[in-house]
């Protein structure tokens, strides 16, 4: 499991690992249980360009259809077919295996209204 406390989170319920240029995203554990049961994750492929604010996949559930977000700009260097497989990893291990993308940045601009651990958990209750 990743240490949840050095995520940076946003508004739209993703986390992300920052490792120089690339960036792990997943969802997190709220989003997860707010979703149900999950039977479907749509990814991109490898080599996609990632644009801020827009869709980057789907995670379908019993309850509903969420879409993925990017929050960052660059290109999709790994996606986690281990998810598409077995898409109730999401509900299982949000935070570990259960990660979505790695995407390169162009540059290093990071949205500004990005949380850490301790503002994300104060934002979703």
């Amino acid at each position: 499991m990743t240490d949840i406390t050095a995520l940076r989170y946003t508004k739209d319920h993703e986390w992300l690992l920052v490792e120089g240029d690339v960036v792990t995203l997943g969802i997190t554990q709220f989003a997860a249980d707010q979703l149900g049961d999950v039977v479907f994750v749509e990814l991109p492929e490898v080599g996609t360009a990632a644009t801020a604010g827009q869709t980057l996949g789907e995670i379908e559930s019993t309850k509903s259809v969420g879409e993925l977000f990017s929050p960052i700009e660059g290109t999709v260097v790994e996606r986690n077919d281990a998810v598409v497989d077995t898409p109730d990893l999401v509900n299982q291990d949000p935070f570990g295996g259960a990660w979505l993308v790695k995407i390169q940045v162009d540059g290093t601009s990071f949205p500004e209204d990005l949380m850490d651990h301790e503002a994300y958990a104060a934002f979703a209750g």
